[in-house]
């Protein structure tokens, strides 16, 4: 809480006779949840069932269930909203799609949602789905929509809910770049937050509601920004960069709620393993005089809720053949931790950038690229099974082979080190070649400082003239994480290649005995 708040409250107390009309709200919320509908590993990934009973596992939607009840009872008035990308992450989503999202997270009552970009995965129409399926509003006010007809005049930019006699507005924020991270195709466009939330501050305000919370999947440092360059928003529920927030848990970015100006922005890390609870105060003219709260861990202490346990193992039977095929072992854990491996060379990531290689260099392929968004989880010490892998790489991306020119790949490399300090998903992760890149450099002006190309004879310095055969997978290919020099200068691509999970689950099959996890150096800094 800020000492402005502290100062006007304590000038309210100390004001005799003067009437107090305080409005209390909790507010619970989730974010970046990615189908993550089973309990899971310290990792992220998925978690034994002799491990979850021997109290070793997270989230969950069982003992979201229970979180969330617990929760409610503890406060007068409260909603429930999630912060954008429920889709994508697990076997469940892969083969229910937005179905069973829509069916949980009706069982836990949200009241509203944003979209995230990971909403966009399997374009419009299942997003459209999705929204006829669930209860609640869906909402995003920085896209234009009106061209898609799966969309327009359906999602909505902001709402109003009524809890305890109250207003409450929502406004909903995705990523400016969707179209870059995610496929909403060519009818749907994306503009810049602030100007978005600003205008549908002013539409709501203009009709009397004095309560606004802004769902925001642009991630933490965005909606600092959002915050400080707008009017009227009381809190942001934030998502997309996964950001832990919280005043007692080690791995805090920063203290829950961060206050910029007289706003309180929140956000509870991902996958279901922290409830976020923020209360708030407003003042009768509807202004926030207090937030305070912490992200509560969904640890083995929650029980899980026994109905929502028995339906999640029903709509699990289909799944189990799958995922549960030991394909693999390793012979300690595979490092895959975004905050690792979207900044700097990880082990997951070398992992996945030789596997690809192996998989086409009989075709003349000497170099892998692999956008470290594709990848979502580590790996623990043990058996492999094609579940996990499946949690490691879960977009169905396709093997994508083309030819560019070294120039281009020192155009990507200065892409893929562009958004290191926003933790961005484009951070390469490479096979064939080795780079050193300098932080200290602006975005875009000459961060990478050299590049080595592995041949016959060993490593000799990039050609910017000389054009080299690439694998990366089908999304980057065709321009995603901003990769545009791919999809513009790239020749005789081919993108239709096996699925990058099997090219990964088959590698480590051919490896004799346990998989050695390991980095080489091969990206490095000045």
């Amino acid at each position: 809480m800020s000492i402005k708040y502290l100062a006007a409250t304590a000038v309210l107390a100390l004001m005799p006779g003067l009437a107090q009309a305080e409005y209390s709200l909790t507010i619970l919320h989730t974010n970046d949840f990615h189908a993550r509908f089973e309990p899971i590993s310290k990792y992220d990934s998925g978690c034994s069932a002799e491990d979850n009973d021997a109290g070793e596992c997270f989230g969950g939607s069982a003992r979201l269930v229970t979180a969330v009840t617990e929760a409610r009872s503890r406060s007068n008035n409260s909603i429930l909203v999630d912060g954008g990308d429920q889709f994508q992450g697990t076997l469940f989503y892969t083969y229910y799609k937005g179905a069973m999202t829509a069916e949980m997270m009706n069982k836990l009552g949200y009241d509203g949602m944003t979209v995230g970009n990971h909403e966009f995965d399997d374009g419009p129409e299942v997003l459209a789905g999705f929204m006829d399926a669930v209860e609640f509003p869906v909402l995003m006010s920085n896209g234009d929509v009106t061209q898609e007809p799966a969309l327009a005049d359906r999602l909505m930019k902001s709402t109003v809910i009524e809890r305890g006699g109250e207003k409450i507005g929502l406004i909903g924020l995705t990523p400016e770049n969707t179209d870059e991270l995610a496929s909403p195709g060519p009818n749907v466009t994306f503009s810049d937050p602030v100007a978005a939330a600003q205008g549908e501050v002013d539409k709501l305000t203009a009709e009397g509601v004095n309560k606004i919370i802004v769902l925001s999947h642009s991630g933490f440092e965005v909606d600092k920004r959002i915050a400080a360059e707008t009017t009227g928003i009381d809190v942001i529920v934030g998502g997309h960069s996964n950001t832990l927030l919280s005043n007692t848990q080690e791995r805090a970015v920063d203290v829950y709620p961060v206050m910029v100006g007289e706003t309180a922005i929140v956000q509870a890390y991902a996958y279901g393993k922290f409830l976020g609870e923020l209360n708030v105060t407003f003042d009768d003219a509807g202004v926030l005089t207090e937030a305070v709260g912490e992200p509560l861990i969904i640890d083995s202490q929650v029980a899980e809720d026994s109905t929502t346990k028995e339906r999640i193992a029903e709509m699990s039977a289909p799944l189990d053949e799958i995922r549960n095929k030991v394909v693999a072992s390793t012979a300690a854990s595979i490092e895959g931790n975004r905050d690792v491996c979207r900044v700097q060379e990880c082990e997951m990531g070398n992992l996945v950038a030789d596997a690809m290689l192996d998989r086409v260099k009989d075709q003349g392929v000497s170099i892998a690229i692999a956008n470290s968004g594709g990848i979502r989880a580590s790996i623990d010490a043990g058996e492999v099974t094609m579940g996990e892998v499946l949690t490691v790489l879960p977009f169905q991306n396709t093997l994508s082979t083309f030819e560019i020119s070294g120039q281009g790949l020192i155009d990507a490399l200065e892409n893929g080190v562009s958004e290191v300090e926003e933790v961005g998903g484009r951070f390469p992760q490479v096979a064939g070649l080795k780079f050193i890149w300098d932080p200290s450099k602006p975005a875009g002006e000459g961060r990478i400082t050299e590049v080595m190309v592995e041949g016959d004879d060993g490593f000799a310095p990039l050609d910017v003239a000389k054009v080299y055969s690439v694998v990366t997978n089908n999304f980057v290919r065709n321009g995603g994480d901003g990769y545009k020099m791919f999809s513009t200068d790239g020749l005789n691509a081919y993108d239709f290649g096996p699925d990058l999970a099997d090219v990964m689950a088959e590698y480590l099959a051919e490896k004799n005995g346990a998989y050695e996890p390991y980095t080489d150096g091969r990206i490095a800094q000045q």
